[in-house]
């Protein structure tokens, strides 16, 4: 009874253990905040065991790995997440080489005005995407990942049936988080990643390219400008979207107006039979602005329903955070549905 009781510690111990380096390697390579870190259970382990295996172990997993060789998160982000490391390790254990010679590298290496963050996927995958340091640069706010982006991606993975085989048009893609996650595992026939700021389309097309997608993939994948105050009902035809998402585009009073006008011309789209899904993920910064959005859909004859259900934890980032997710409808496609009710 007690070697099995043994044996069931050690296997709880191995299974938290490795929830822990994967929570360090999730954590690092999408550059998360030093202090959202499991610090606790590493200063635990280095006062019983008095021992550096553990932090040998998150070095295989964060700046020794392959990836971080490939596509390294800041030079000043890996400096300060190794001098944490070895803050710790001092109260704890004796030195250990390979740490220092990692700080070695990064304190001679140059910083630059962009870096790479690596969202890792459940199926062991990594996007990997080139993003600016600074979150407004460039005159836009488009050059970072933002937090509404990982939530409509989340989503996406739990629901992969409402990409699979379809269209997919995304307005104000950004630097391509969900799109690509969307391309890499919810498998559509085709997806249009589309933004009207040059810079910002630049850099869609390099992290589109650098994570493998491109016109010859599967799914076939195009990168397009689309301003919203000019784009026809005849551009949105010939895109035949099945399915239409956008995360963290309502930010700014000037831009409901053209967004609201876009999102009737795709909804009322008359040579599709079927009016496509249509999705909006936002971060709610300024409550006056999202409740202008939902009153200006409202006068559009565009009705919402608030999806609600959780989503799975996948990539990190501030939960804390007000997100909303809605579902829009034209009233004509409210009607149609009441009266097949009745």
């Amino acid at each position: 009874m007690a070697h099995s009781e043994q044996n069931q510690t050690s296997d709880r111990n191995r299974v938290n253990k490795t929830d822990i380096l994967r929570d360090f390697q999730v954590s690092f390579f999408a550059m998360s905040r030093l202090v959202t870190f499991p610090w606790t259970f590493l200063e635990k382990d280095l006062e019983s065991n008095k021992s550096s295996d553990l932090i040998s172990d998150i070095l295989k997993q964060t700046c020794l790995h392959s990836l971080c060789r490939k596509f390294p998160p800041s030079v000043r982000y890996r400096k300060l997440f190794l001098s944490e490391i070895i803050r710790r390790e001092a109260a704890g254990c004796d030195p250990l080489d390979e740490l220092y010679d990692a700080l070695a590298e990064v304190v001679g290496a140059e910083d630059t005005t962009e870096c790479y963050k690596n969202y890792l996927l459940p199926s062991g995958d990594a996007v990997s995407l080139l993003e600016n340091v600074a979150l407004i640069s460039e005159g836009t706010t488009g050059l970072v990942t933002w937090e509404a982006a990982l939530y409509l991606a989340e989503w996406a993975l739990d629901h992969q049936q409402a990409f699979t085989g379809r269209t997919v048009l995304e307005l104000g893609s950004g630097v391509g988080l969900t799109g690509i996650t969307i391309c890499r595992s919810c498998s559509p026939n085709r997806y249009i990643f589309s933004d009207c700021h040059h810079k910002v389309l630049q850099k869609l097309r390099d992290n589109v390219q650098l994570n493998g997608l491109t016109e010859q993939t599967s799914p076939t994948v195009a990168v397009e400008e689309m301003d919203w105050t000019t784009v026809t009902e005849e551009q949105i035809e010939q895109i035949g979207a099945d399915t239409v998402i956008a995360a963290d585009v309502v930010y700014d009073p000037d831009v409901v107006e053209s967004l609201v006008k876009l999102l009737s011309k795709i909804l009322r789209c008359s040579s599709l039979d079927v009016p496509p899904e249509v999705l909006i993920c936002s971060t709610i910064r300024n409550q006056e602005t999202y409740s202008g959005l939902k009153q200006q859909l409202e006068k559009a004859g565009i009705s919402h329903h608030v999806i609600t259900e959780a989503v799975s934890h996948v990539f990190p980032y501030n939960r804390g955070s007000a997100i909303e997710m809605i579902k829009l409808y034209s009233d004509l496609q409210v009607n149609s549905r009441t009266q097949r009710h009745h």
